[in-house]
């Protein structure tokens, strides 16, 4: 045989075998490996998204009031164009009011176009040219418009300064203690506009409970088309999360992503808010967990009906020594999925009672405490009219009191 062709013979039974022993190690190694991968529990279906892709956040029940989670929620930070759901709440309010009509024009005056034009997110408005505040609203409510804003803002109430002061008066009216706007549209002002997780909790609340005709037509809308020009809604959830509706995203270099949002299943409603986040991705990652972690790692469960009786108090200088105290909604509370352990039901009020009160008052309140939670508070009402008594009946409410 030519020495050659030997040689090559020896060289590919070498190759060979190491190549079978290759194959014999990593088998090897796939057996060590596999049980200790066996072993390794697998992560939740539904999880609270980690605090560096959320570093504020809340979620809320807002059909039961009840807190489903909260982190920083009362710090304070730059909403950025989050700013522009306060807008949308004062206008609707105006609307309610009559000082504002969807159907009247304003026009953009030639500075504010120079200033606005193509800045930031736009709805493309002309200068002079005139535009419903219809439009105005879609515009501001789906592709974040800051010339939209600063447009109504004007146009409303005359100037920035003089919109702003009425959405600080409606923050205000609402309880938004940890909240201050100086601008329609969220755009820097060096810390003058802030808010809350918790505020804007609340402003969510008040935008649907008190103008859901307004809050369905104008928000949540996927795509706004304008000057014939077709923009998209930026919004994490919308056509994304079964159930989703909105509210507004935000962003800027000093306040980085944020979200305020809602989705309804069921009839059961929760409002979220992500803030900080440092990217927009991991913000609509997050907004996206929360919101399933919510409606399907959580179930919930019937405490009271409507107008159930949950217990009696006392009740002094009244015509009854007792009132029956009643819930005015279904009482639900969130669980996790699965969940065995105690649910702790408390009645609270100032007691006794003091007479006179009617029908239908708010005299106490219902804590639920779930281990893991929030307590969750609920109003409860007196189930019938208590009149003042006279003066012997209270002599002998008095004594009877005194020996119970």
């Amino acid at each position: 045989m030519d020495v050659r062709v030997l040689e090559e013979l020896k060289r590919m039974s070498v190759v060979g075998q190491q190549a079978h022993w290759a194959v014999v190690w990593f088998a090897a190694l796939l057996i060590v490996i596999a049980p200790a991968a066996a072993e390794t529990p697998p992560r939740p279906e539904f999880a609270i998204p980690d605090a560096d892709d959320a570093p504020i956040a809340m979620l809320v029940d807002i059909t039961s009031g009840q807190v489903l989670h909260s982190r920083n929620s009362d710090r304070r930070f730059v909403p950025a164009s989050i700013t522009k759901a306060m807008t949308l709440y004062h206008a609707f309010e105006l609307i309610e009011e009559g000082a504002l009509d969807p159907r009247q024009s304003f026009t953009i005056k030639p500075e504010t176009w120079r200033e606005w034009a193509g800045k930031g997110s736009t709805m493309w408005l002309n200068a002079r040219d005139p535009v419903l505040v219809d439009n105005l609203l879609f515009g501001i409510a789906n592709v974040s418009a800051n010339d939209g804003s600063v447009v109504l803002a004007e146009g409303q109430a005359g100037s920035l300064e003089a919109w702003a002061d009425g959405m600080n008066a409606r923050a205000r009216a609402l309880g938004m203690t940890g909240s201050h706007f100086g601008t329609p549209n969220g755009w820097p002002d060096d810390g003058a506009t802030f808010t809350t997780a918790r505020d804007l909790v609340t402003l969510a609340r008040a935008m649907i409970s008190r103008h859901p005709k307004k809050f369905a037509r104008y928000i949540g809308r996927p795509s706004f088309t304008y000057n014939g020009i077709e923009q998209y809604n930026h919004d994490p959830l919308i056509g994304r999360t079964p159930g989703a509706d909105g509210i507004k995203t935000g962003y800027t270099n000093e306040a980085g992503f944020g979200y305020l949002g809602t989705a309804v299943r069921d009839g059961q409603r929760l409002v979220l808010v992500v803030a900080g986040s440092p990217r927009s991705r991991a913000r609509d990652a997050a907004a996206r967990n929360y919101i399933e972690w919510g409606f399907r790692g959580l179930e919930r469960r019937r405490l009271f009906h409507e107008g159930e009786i949950v217990e009696n108090a006392r009740v002094q200088g009244g015509g009854q020594r007792s009132v029956a105290l009643r819930t005015d909604r279904p009482i639900f509370i969130n669980v996790p999925r699965g969940y065995d352990g105690d649910i702790a039901v408390n009645v609270t009020y100032e007691g006794p009672l003091r007479a006179p009160f009617t029908d239908g008052d708010q005299v106490a309140e219902l804590k639920v405490t779930v281990p893991g939670f929030d307590d969750a508070h609920f109003p409860l009402l007196a189930a019938r009219t208590v009149e003042r008594a006279g003066w012997f009946a209270r002599i002998v409410n008095a004594i009877a009191a005194w020996f119970a």
